[in-house]
């Protein structure tokens, strides 16, 4: 479909002229109509296929078609976003849609100036971008409210789910009307997440995208190895490689330190981001490694989700991806646009059940490898050896997941 086909305002066809979109992705097409049509929308699309357009182009044409009854500008359309990336980032676009309009958009978010975002919300505004966390504190505050609300986005709501953000969501969207429109959007629809629909939406519309399978372009491979000699493996198998662009994925912000601080040692050009980076640290990592100036970005699974680059030619799982889904959105950041990609993943024998999984989702068996010349036998050293508590609760984590895989097998 050509997006001139979609009946929308004037402003937002220049708009989209402007931006040189010219026909809807496969979730565009399947989202947008129906929204148009005030029905709610349970979409299931991964990062990279066109979601922000599905539901930004719905809400600002409900804004431009029912102008508000209201003079006090409260916000009539509500953005949830796991991360202060993707706040900025759809407030951006936002901005740019309605560039031919009078729509106001604020991006509230943690790691900014409260005080500028509170003076921006008592201006008045029509869009609010945000992440739950900020968007409690400004609720606090007495600085935000729903009497005008028309229109709610929940964006990437399994990554919410996997923050911790669901008491968060429940607690905002209870203080909202109940006579709106809302859509969600997630890469993937564990039990949860169609819980929180069921309470939050009215028969809403399901859009499914796609995802179960990687581009064949991807070379992947596992390389098994004891936990205690990731790092040194992960050095070892860089040796080997001549690198143009890297992502490599870490499970927690203190291995993701601990990977950055021993590349820097052997490489420059390596950057970090994870949740305890300041945003403009952050924006500067991210910057640099689109342009260039980094080879390298380490990331945690919650910092990167969202982050679009194109070029990106290795991929590395430094831990593996605690959902199937989240392996094939890791990896399809590589060979992009049908070129060829390399995605390796570490895998320790606490792994094998996740992997299982990976394969099964797949349809086949990923490819193990080894590293020639690399030493396997190392001992684990005594500070690395787990006391019997955590090996008790390790084995009663292992368990509680198996029989969650289980009963969702």
């Amino acid at each position: 479909m050509r997006f001139t086909e979609l009946k929308i305002d004037q402003s937002l066809q220049q708009a989209v002229r402007d931006e040189g979109y010219e026909e809807t992705t496969r979730v565009q097409t399947q989202a947008i109509p129906p929204a148009l049509k005030g029905q709610d929308i349970m979409g299931c699309a991964p990062t990279g296929t066109g979601k922000t357009l599905a539901f930004l182009l719905p809400a600002l044409e409900h804004l431009l078609r029912h102008p508000a009854q209201s003079k006090s500008r409260l916000p009539r359309v509500v953005v949830l976003e796991p991360t202060r990336e993707l706040a900025v980032q759809i407030a951006g676009e936002a901005r740019k849609l309605t560039n031919h309009t009078s729509l106001r958009t604020v991006a509230v978010y943690g790691g900014s100036s409260i005080k500028r975002q509170t003076q921006q919300l008592r201006r008045g505004v029509d869009i609010v971008v945000a992440t739950p966390g900020r968007l409690m504190d400004h609720m606090r505050r007495k600085n935000v409210r729903y009497d005008n609300l028309e229109f709610l986005v929940l964006d990437e709501a399994d990554r919410m789910l996997d923050m911790g953000f669901l008491p968060d969501i429940r607690h905002i969207v209870g203080r909202m009307p109940r006579q709106r429109q809302t859509m969600l959007f997630s890469a993937t629809i564990p039990p949860e997440i169609r819980a929180l629909a069921r309470r939050f939406q009215q028969e809403p519309v399901r859009v499914e995208i796609d995802i179960d399978k990687p581009p064949e372009t991807i070379n992947q491979a596992l390389y098994p190895v004891a936990k205690h000699l990731k790092v040194k493996l992960l050095l070892a198998i860089l040796e080997t490689m001549d690198v143009d662009s890297m992502l490599i994925f870490t499970r927690t912000k203190r291995e993701a330190d601990i990977v950055t601080l021993q590349l820097r040692r052997s490489r420059a050009g390596v950057a970090c981001i994870h949740g305890d980076f300041s945003q403009h640290k952050r924006t500067k990592a991210l910057e640099g490694f689109r342009s260039g100036k980094y080879q390298v970005l380490v990331a945690t699974n919650v910092a990167a989700r969202g982050l679009d680059v194109e070029g990106i030619t290795h991929v590395i799982n430094y831990d593996v991806p605690d959902h199937p889904e989240n392996y094939i959105h890791r990896i399809g950041r590589t060979a992009r646009a049908d070129a060829e990609g390399d995605a390796i993943t570490l895998v320790s024998p606490d792994d094998e059940v996740l992997v299982r999984r990976i394969e099964q989702m797949l349809g086949y068996e990923i490819q193990r490898k080894t590293l020639e010349g690399f030493n396997y036998d190392v001992p684990t050293p005594s500070w690395a050896r787990p006391s019997a508590e955590t090996l008790m609760r390790e084995a009663t984590k292992s368990q509680s997941l198996a029989d969650r895989w289980r009963s969702m097998a």
